[in-house]
């Protein structure tokens, strides 16, 4: 599975990790729910299972992502200062490039 994190959400995402009571844990991106050909995504912070796959990022971020979660492979998240700010998780692999 390949999971992708821009620099802007990395740089925020690891700040968040660094934090002493989420020491050991990793990110989770998970699906809140999905229709048709798509997903909407959340993100956690959450220690790993036995249903998940934990993967490497060139953001040296590592991610949990549930095992044969299709909608999962290939995600991407970034992080937006504006209009607003804050995080969008999308899939274009999967032609999910964002809210609709």
């Amino acid at each position: 599975m390949k999971c992708k994190i821009s620099r802007n959400a990395a740089k925020v995402l690891q700040a968040e990790l660094d934090k002493p009571e989420h020491e050991g844990k990793f990110l989770r991106i998970y699906v809140t729910h999905s229709h048709g050909d798509h997903a909407h995504y959340g993100l956690g912070i959450d220690d790993q299972s036995d249903k998940d796959v934990l993967v490497d990022t060139d953001s040296g971020i590592q991610v949990l992502l549930e095992k044969d979660n299709e909608f999962l492979d290939g995600v991407r998240v970034d992080y937006f200062y504006s209009p607003e700010e804050g995080f969008a998780v999308t899939n274009p692999t999967k032609g999910n490039h964002g809210d609709h």
